[in-house]
């Protein structure tokens, strides 16, 4: 079966072998971000891989909205496909994938036949002891779904109000995506089925080759790859020449050694702010504690230029100006804004911070975690990847840990 759609692009090849193809659509839970979602993705797909080899099923690409992070005024960022930061034909290289309103085309209608809502157990573990487990069981909580007059169940449905699921049910789950299978190939024959709060699903191989697949097929879309080359290019005098970070758009043919990525003549550094400071994290730094560590990192690693990506307030953005003059940051013009999204902002954020000389994040941000995975794809020496801004108070900074490359 799996023979029949690797690295080819599209989901026609299923539909030639096959007289019925099975939809998977998944969603998270509202408050988790962007960088989050993008590992939600990953379980997903190693979910299909394990389908691929008993059935036709494709993944429907859950639409963006309504993030947390995403906080630009007069933008709606609502139904945004996910042609608007990936390459989906590159996702396709590794699993079936189509964007939501193709498959609404293609299965005729606005319609999921099977939602299944994942939760918890509400006994927790046995008596201390973790076992993967799945059972249908009553639901824990009230899920987001509502029984209309005509009896189809109204939702939130990444902003398509037109669309309905015929049936609900909530599933207690304890382990890898893996074990859901059992009730998608046995339980139901429903032709579309949706996994609500799948983040309840943990990686069944964390950095194995099948999440390093998925990863390094989650290409970025190439208009902001552009925009964020040409600023590299025009204030950090850094192109893919010079960096030694020549890219190839086909993850299947980028297999670079690591060590081989030079980066460009400045320092890359993530800033994690906002929830992390209502939360009076420990392990991250004061204003005052991070420009002192970007200083020194300045004068030792011998770089005139550093890059800042951050959620940082004015207020705060001015006390590390009042440090650090040479500040060099992505800021999006209105128009810019409209056309890229909040989201691919942050793309553009995560490509420039990806390619410098050296790289400094937040402790156990996704957003920074991300950029560990891009810079390791591009080939960077783990040394100049793997580091973390440290809390002023903070006794034992441990740095993240090196998860590496598996082709």
């Amino acid at each position: 079966m799996e023979a029949a759609w690797t690295n080819k692009i599209g989901v026609q090849r299923v539909l030639l072998m096959c007289c019925v193809i099975r939809y998977l659509l998944y969603d998270v839970n509202p408050p988790e971000g962007f960088n989050l979602r993008r590992d939600v993705y990953l379980r997903m797909a190693s979910l299909m891989k394990i389908l691929l080899k008993n059935e036709a099923w494709v993944l429907v690409l859950p639409p963006w909205g309504r993030l947390y992070h995403w906080q630009s005024k007069d933008l709606e960022q609502v139904r945004i496909p996910w042609s608007a930061f990936f390459d989906v034909s590159n996702l396709n290289k590794n699993i079936p994938v189509i964007e939501y309103e193709e498959f609404i085309a293609e299965s005729g209608g606005p319609f999921i036949q099977q939602i299944y809502v994942l939760q918890g157990y509400a006994e927790g573990w046995t008596e201390g002891h973790w076992e993967e487990k799945v059972d249908e069981r009553l639901c824990m909580e009230d899920h987001a779904y509502v029984n209309d007059k005509q009896g189809f169940y109204r939702g939130w449905f990444w902003g398509y109000k037109e669309t309905r699921g015929l049936s609900v049910a909530c599933v207690s789950v304890q382990g890898s995506a893996s074990i859901i299978v059992p009730v998608l190939l046995k339980n139901t024959t429903a032709q579309s089925v949706m996994l609500d709060r799948a983040e309840n699903l943990l990686h069944d191989h964390y950095a194995g080759k099948s999440y390093w697949d998925a990863r390094r097929s989650m290409v970025f879309a190439k208009h902001l790859r552009v925009v964020g080359d040409e600023f590299r290019a025009k204030y950090l005098n850094s192109t893919d020449e010079l960096d030694n970070t020549i890219y190839n758009e086909d993850w299947t043919k980028m297999k670079v050694k690591l060590g081989t990525a030079k980066g460009g003549p400045y320092l890359g550094v993530h800033l994690r702010r906002k929830d992390f400071i209502w939360g009076h994290r420990k392990d991250v730094p004061s204003i005052k504690g991070t420009a002192m560590k970007i200083q020194s990192l300045m004068k030792e690693l011998k770089l005139e230029k550093v890059f800042v990506a951050t959620d940082a307030a004015e207020d705060d953005l001015k006390e590390l100006k009042s440090f650090l003059s040479k500040i060099i940051r992505f800021e999006p013009t209105q128009e810019e804004l409209q056309l890229y999204q909040d989201g691919g902002v942050a793309i553009i954020d995560q490509w420039i911070c990806a390619h410098a000389r050296f790289f400094i994040g937040t402790s156990v941000s996704t957003f920074s975690f991300r950029i560990h995975e891009e810079r390791e794809i591009l080939g960077f020496d783990p040394k100049t990847t793997y580091n973390r801004l440290c809390g002023d108070h903070e006794k034992e900074c441990e740095q993240p840990t090196h998860w590496k490359i598996v082709y």
